[in-house]
């Protein structure tokens, strides 16, 4: 391949990321231009097209969720909106939710809630700026040891929206010191006047024939032109849109007028959820379990500035909880902080990722509770459920418990009692408000977009565990026509178990009873109908983590601009281009355990995808009469390992490709990675 590897092809949506300029009176950083939105925006279908496509642009079969596609099988067939999506929770749903919330109360006791949320407290001036600042990864801006180069090369991937909001934060930190006679910290428009941190700057910063915005161009079209009327009516279809920060979505629907604001009047929509779809990026789609954890750590600091910007540009006040140190309860398994309780069962399980109980539980209801007519509604009986907890503590781990004689009711009573005893929420102190603030918000785009960060934003063990109850809840809704349980009446009686947590103060139940029902279980039951959705990486966060590793790998490599352009002359860049038709071939290394441990040729052409690359490796290694490797079942078919494939170096750490990425524009995007076949983890529940 020779110089094909020394090339740089970056998507779009990553080369033309742009930096601050050190002369704004602002830290402002230019948008990512992404010239497909120029045009394509204002289509209504979808195009093939004779050029080489854009790795970021939408693909001709958008992609949706499990839930979209059954709810649209069952609005087809029956020819009427699915019972699920009724406009509105009826009234036994509304008797649910306050009997959810009177239990919550009587359980934990006035007493024990009033001294909990005494250890509850919103940091002080200048210590919630400070936290958020080190949960984002910019620590180093108030750090007077670090150096320029750290400073920059986090700031260097920021988009203009998600940089102000930093700003904001270091002025407010700034304003902190000042009242407190600290001496501020260094002003970040300083950082990017030093000669480390202009090596990490692009050439075309500086110049002054930059290309306009792009979106810019996108701010000029109508609402309507990404969401067509036809579109948007019954049925209606709405489209996620991940290229472009969702931030900056929502600077262009407020300059529009399109998009208004929580404290100006609205229409009043309906109540029934559209079908959502996300169309698919040529890199495929990227699940939160596909990135090494090295790569989640940025994701999510990412993440926490979007959303941030998000919150001021609509207007969210959202003030982050810090919990006091409590005694831990004396159990092995309710009232146990998530971590402990993985930590035990990953000495008996070492893969698995949500808690032995809350599987075994779920597990318990899939098979006796689904069909079950109220499950989740119909209380369970006290005495027994109390005799439950105390059988189950003593017994659980011993494998002396019994699941014969429990009846689903009493096992769904222990669910909820097992999500709201949690020393801290499930949602987290730090983000249940933002999650309870998401009702105020109007536009379901918007409250997607929040959700989607906020699913990011949460700890491995707590995400994990919300998805495994999502995914149960989820069968739930689909089981209505036995159980009698819709969408809305799930909603409303989890809605508390979630959001009412005895550590952090609520305002979930302030106000008129039936608004904040609806509102409460408006959230949850978002969460339950777009789950798969929520637990994707935007595209604009994978291109963002690309360039913060480039700005990483390449941080010490130029310390002079001036060096750096005088090399440049004396020693001109002579690596042969290849011809742009040429389709290379790649290595790819395949380790499958003690199955295989050797390499594969594979050739490169615009149309071919993960799934062609390992339907190739299956039929060479694994099904091939000279290498068969597969494992005889017990009915005598023949199992093979479930293999996928890692885009591991380069501009990322380690990415489990879906089968639908589009190899050529990964090559493009990445020509310095590594390609390897592997068996995928056989973790436990959940991602």
């Amino acid at each position: 391949m020779g110089g094909r590897e020394e090339v740089v092809v970056l998507s779009r949506s990553e080369s033309k990321m742009q930096f601050p300029h050190t002369r704004l009176n602002r830290l402002r950083l230019r948008l990512n231009h992404n010239p497909v939105w120029e045009n394509k925006l204002v289509k209504t279908s979808y195009q093939k097209k004779a050029r080489d496509p854009s790795p970021t642009e939408m693909s001709v079969e958008p992609w949706t969720s499990p839930q979209d596609q059954a709810a649209a099988e069952h609005a087809r067939s029956k020819n009427s909106p699915p019972a699920q999506d009724q406009e509105q929770p009826d009234k036994l749903c509304l008797e649910s939710f306050w009997s959810e919330v009177e239990t919550i109360r009587q359980g934990c006791g006035e007493a024990d809630l009033d001294s909990t949320r005494r250890d509850s407290r919103q940091s002080e001036e200048g210590e919630q700026e400070e936290q958020w600042l080190a949960d984002a990864g910019l620590s180093t801006l108030i750090s007077e040891d670090s150096e320029d180069v750290d400073k920059a090369v986090l700031l260097s991937t920021l988009t203009r929206t998600q940089a102000e909001a930093v700003q904001r934060r270091l002025d407010s930190y700034t304003l902190s010191r000042r009242k407190k006679n600290k001496p501020p910290p260094r002003d970040v428009r300083d950082i990017f006047s030093s000669p480390i941190a202009q090596a990490l700057l692009p050439e075309s910063q500086n110049s002054k024939d930059l290309p306009q915005n792009s979106m810019a161009s996108v701010a000029k079209m109508p609402f309507s032109a990404v969401t067509p009327e036809h579109q948007r009516a019954a049925p209606k279809e709405e489209f996620l849109i991940t290229d472009i920060a969702y931030c900056e979505q929502a600077v262009i629907f407020i300059k529009q007028a399109k998009f208004p604001l929580n404290n100006i009047p609205h229409r009043k929509e309906d109540g029934t959820l559209p079908r959502v779809i996300c169309p698919k990026c040529r890199l495929g789609v990227t699940r939160i379990q596909d990135l090494s954890h090295a790569d989640m750590k940025k994701v999510r600091q990412l993440a926490l500035i979007d959303m941030t910007a998000l919150c001021d540009l609509l207007e969210l006040e959202v003030k982050r909880h810090k919990t006091g140190k409590r005694k831990i309860a004396e159990s092995t398994l309710f009232g146990v902080p998530l971590a402990t309780l993985l930590e035990t069962d990953q000495k008996m399980r070492p893969n698995t990722s949500i808690p032995l109980f809350l599987q075994t539980l779920l597990s318990f209801l899939e098979k006796k509770g689904v069909d079950s007519e109220g499950i989740l509604r119909v209380p369970g009986s006290q005495s027994r459920i109390k005799l439950l907890q105390q059988n189950l503590e003593a017994n659980f781990y011993s494998g002396h418990f019994s699941w014969d004689e429990v009846s689903p009711n009493d096992a769904a009573a222990l669910l909820k009692k097992f999500i709201r005893e949690l020393p801290d929420p499930l949602l987290t102190a730090e983000y249940l408000n933002t999650f309870s603030a998401v009702r105020d918000i109007t536009e379901l785009r918007q409250k997607l977009h929040m959700l989607n960060l906020l699913v990011l934003l949460l700890p491995e063990p707590n995400r994990s565990t919300l998805k495994a109850l999502l995914e149960f809840l989820s069968k739930v809704v689909n089981r209505e026509k036995k159980n009698r349980m819709n969408l809305w009446a799930v909603a409303t009686i989890m809605a508390p178990n979630l959001f009412l947590h005895k550590a952090v103060p609520s305002r979930l139940t302030d106000g008129a009873e039936k608004g904040q029902a609806e509102k409460a279980a408006d959230v949850m039951r978002l969460l339950i109908r777009y789950q798969d959705l929520l637990w994707t990486v935007p595209n604009f966060l994978m291109s963002q983590v690309r360039r913060l590793n480039e700005n990483s790998n390449r941080r010490y490599q130029f310390y002079d601009r001036r060096i750096k352009n005088l090399l440049r002359k004396i020693q001109p860049d002579s690596r042969e281009k290849p011809e742009k038709n040429t389709e290379p071939r790649r290595t790819i290394k395949i380790q499958v355990g003690d199955l295989v441990n050797s390499t594969m040729e594979f050739q490169l052409n615009i149309n071919s995808r993960t799934s062609d690359l390992l339907a190739q490796f299956y039929r060479q290694f694994l099904r091939s009469p000279e290498n068969g490797k597969g494992k005889m079942r017990r009915n005598g078919s023949v199992g093979y390992p479930d293999c996928a494939l890692y885009e591991v170096g380069g501009n990322i750490g380690e990415h489990c490709l879906d089968t639908e990425t589009h190899l050529l524009d990964l090559y493009n995007s990445n020509p310095g990675g590594e390609w390897v076949i592997k068996t995928k983890p056989n973790g436990g529940r959940g991602p």
